[in-house]
């Protein structure tokens, strides 16, 4: 890998958080793939296109791009070493060859110049230091015209796992996943304005931001969601933070809160997230 800016999210990916989002593949892709087809459908994909995923983790993304590109490429960039190594594995038991996966800061990773048709995100952009310099930089790896589409988070209070981070509040220093807004965090670009003067200031034309809903398969059921979530990072660090009676009290707050998502055998949230689309002049 070569130069990190994101130091504090490098160590991150490449310590817990990356563990258990690569151990946990299966269950993160059922959290977030219901927005899969609003990204790539976005996104425009073609036969031929050449796409650049940014923040691919475990790479699910990067390999539907690259289905939907047979006569092109798809390339995922990530920070996390753990999740690259799920996403090549994955990669090769489907028998995918016009995909690669790159280890690098996408802020300041050197993309060949000009070369991608079009740079997706789901969910992987939320997390820069200087997000007009990072978006610049991915800029610059896209085609004149070329496109970019981005799943970013709306507010906490607009999703319904808000409503379960509300439910742990009392036991716990501030909720869970609570983002800064003015810096990196899942609430970063949750505000529509805020990604317009990112994108404008890193040179994106055309920019548009809409709302869109997915439904998120969390778990079987409450004991299990809760489980889970217990042990995502953001909710992990929160915990740690308290005595073992408080932590205690915070898990039991959050399986009561998840019971009323329990549906058909599985617990589903309505996640909430801008899809935001712009182009390179």
């Amino acid at each position: 890998m070569g130069s990190v800016v994101n130091t504090h999210q490098a160590e991150a990916w490449n310590g817990y958080e990356g563990e258990h989002w690569a151990g946990n593949q299966d269950r993160y892709d059922a959290v977030n793939s219901g927005f899969n087809d609003h990204l790539l459908g976005a996104a425009a994909v073609g036969e031929g296109d050449r796409v650049l995923d940014i923040g691919c983790g475990n790479g699910q993304v990067t390999r539907l791009a690259a289905r939907r590109a047979p006569l092109g490429h798809a390339t995922g960039v990530d920070l996390s070493a753990p999740m690259l190594a799920r996403a090549r594995a994955s990669a090769a038991a489907e028998g995918l060859a016009n995909v690669t996966f790159e280890q690098g800061d996408a802020q300041v990773h050197p993309f060949p110049g000009a070369g991608s048709d079009v740079a997706v995100s789901r969910f992987g952009i939320m997390f820069f230091a200087d997000p007009v310099a990072a978006f610049a930089n991915i800029g610059r790896a896209l085609r004149p015209g070329g496109r970019l589409a981005f799943l970013s988070l709306r507010r906490m209070e607009d999703n319904e796992l808000g409503e379960v981070f509300a439910a742990m509040a009392r036991h716990l220093p501030r909720r869970p996943a609570a983002a800064e807004h003015d810096g990196p965090g899942p609430e970063s670009l949750a505000d529509p304005g805020r990604v317009r003067e990112v994108l404008s200031g890193a040179g994106f034309g055309k920019v548009d931001v809409t709302a869109v809903d997915a439904p998120q398969h969390w778990g079987r059921d409450a004991e299990d969601a809760g489980a889970f979530l217990g042990a995502w990072g953001p909710v992990r660090f929160l915990l740690d933070q308290v005595d073992p009676a408080a932590a205690a009290h915070a898990r039991e707050a959050l399986v009561e809160a998840l019971r009323p998502f329990e549906q058909a055998g599985a617990v589903r949230l309505r996640g909430a997230a801008w899809l935001v689309t712009a182009v390179r002049p």
